[in-house]
């Protein structure tokens, strides 16, 4: 084995920029105080992956020409699990390299072990890897879920070269990581979870992805804004990253497609944390909307698409007096700024006087909706608990709102209507602009808005 030679450098925590020396401010992301010290290898060894830079191998390589690559469909492992294979695009490629992040406890082992047991039911050869857990535990963990074929194996290590040694010798299809922050390398002498040790970890699993063509699913810790540990450059290394959102309190949970080279980055799954794992959420619209308040002012639903899904959410509002100089306001799940441009449109255009109002709004369930579309609702919401009337329950809106207290029109403005239609809502308000696209409806009463006064006047 070939000997390496480390030196010290210094990396940006937030970016993954190296310098041979520490700087207060990172030039690359201009972020202050995010270098840290970490080791960087002069000279690899070769046995560290699949790939090679010695001459032989660069007179070997030959340019193809794209037509004449061929795409076949069995590239693609369908995990069985119809909410994964839609944010990964159809399902795991063969070769990918993906990360999983999320808060602990949200239910990322739980997932990718299910993914383990449908593949391994299929014929796959699967290899989970642990660095946190014993082999007791896990199969604890397995026996809640379900039966396992033959084709599980396990494995408790966090060496990396012993773990690479195991992938080329068993050639598995499959190989989970749990978790990447636990692997360390020996040519680095930084301790395991530190920036050089989760660089180095990751481009050795990336070798070992694309020269064997094994798909590799990593696991990362995240930190308290929500991130994944560890340098931004992790995120640019591997094929996909994912993100398991949810609050811990509720028994659903998001998994949405961050970054994704073989699909859409649009797309989420929706998936419920039962005592036997993780199960699907096949109709998440009517799941969100369970436990609505009746004939309670301040609250209306909404229309929200993610990737090509519609998705019908709830909206609060509380509007109340001040009692002091300064109105408070507070946000759960949108956008505090865009809240209050949208109060300051209505006092503006609408002659609403809400300077002097605490004003608190909320999407239920946990959450996060940043699409212009729910502007209409959080502006009905706001003057429903302001005038303390409550709204037709089988109202729903959606539409962006313009700084002029314009209505403006949104994508898939029919996909919205169709879905709240299949729910059983009877009105629905949009821009007027989109009226024409949903056309009519037989038991859907579509009115058309172009201001905000518009809405002001139709509802109350």
């Amino acid at each position: 084995m070939a000997k390496t030679k480390a030196s010290t450098v210094f990396f940006c925590s937030s970016c993954g920029y190296e310098s041979s020396k520490w700087m207060g401010q990172c030039p690359g992301c201009k972020e202050w105080n995010t270098f840290v010290e970490g080791t960087s290898l002069s000279a690899r060894s070769s046995h560290g992956g699949g790939f090679s830079a010695s001459a032989d191998r660069l007179r070997r390589a030959v340019p193809t020409v794209l037509s004449e690559v061929r795409v076949r469909e069995e590239d693609r492992m369908v995990t069985g699990i119809g909410e994964l294979d839609r944010v990964l695009g159809g399902g795991i490629v063969q070769g990918s390299l993906t990360l999983v992040g999320g808060d602990p406890g949200i239910g990322k082992s739980t997932l990718l072990l299910q993914v383990c047991r449908n593949l391994s039911r299929q014929g796959r050869s699967v290899l989970y890897i642990s660095g946190e857990e014993s082999l007791a535990q896990i199969k604890m963990r397995a026996d809640r879920i379900g039966d396992f074929s033959d084709k599980m194996l396990l494995l408790c290590e966090t060496n990396l070269e012993e773990i690479a040694e195991i992938i080329r010798s068993s050639r598995p299809e499959a190989v989970i990581i749990d978790s990447i922050q636990t692997m360390y390398n020996e040519n680095v002498s930084s301790a395991p979870g530190s920036v050089s040790q989760v660089r180095e970890s990751t481009s050795v699993l990336l070798q070992l992805a694309k020269g064997l063509g094994v798909s590799v699913l990593i696991v990362g810790h995240v930190t308290k804004e929500g991130t994944v540990a560890g340098p931004r450059v992790l995120e640019h290394m591997v094929d996909a990253v994912l993100y398991f959102e949810g609050d811990g309190h509720a028994s659903y949970r998001i998994l949405r497609g961050v970054k994704n080279r073989f699909g859409s980055t649009n797309e989420i799954g929706v998936f419920e944390m039962r005592r036997e794992g993780l199960a699907e959420v096949a109709n998440a619209s009517e799941y969100m909307l369970n436990g609505r308040p009746e004939n309670a002012s301040g609250s209306v639903v909404v229309a929200t698409c993610e990737g090509t899904r519609p998705l019908l959410i709830e909206i609060q509002a509380l509007v109340c007096h001040s009692n002091f100089g300064i109105p408070r306001r507070q946000t759960t799940g949108t956008d505090f700024n865009r809240v209050n441009l949208l109060m300051a449109v209505l006092e503006k255009r609408s002659g609403i006087q809400l300077a002097s109002c605490d004003a608190y709004v909320n999407i239920t369930g946990g959450l996060k909706v940043l699409e212009p579309a729910v502007d209409l609702g959080i502006v009905i919401a706001i003057l429903s608990s302001f005038q303390n009337r409550a709204l037709n329950p089988k109202l729903m809106a959606f539409g962006e709102i313009g700084l002029s207290g314009e209505v403006r029109g949104v994508s898939m403005a029919k996909q919205r209507v169709a879905e709240a239609e299949k729910l059983g809502f009877e009105v629905c308000f949009l821009p007027a602009v989109c009226v024409e696209e949903c056309g009519r409806t037989a038991g859907m009463k579509i009115i058309g808005v172009k201001t905000v006064q518009d809405v002001i006047d139709r509802l109350f």
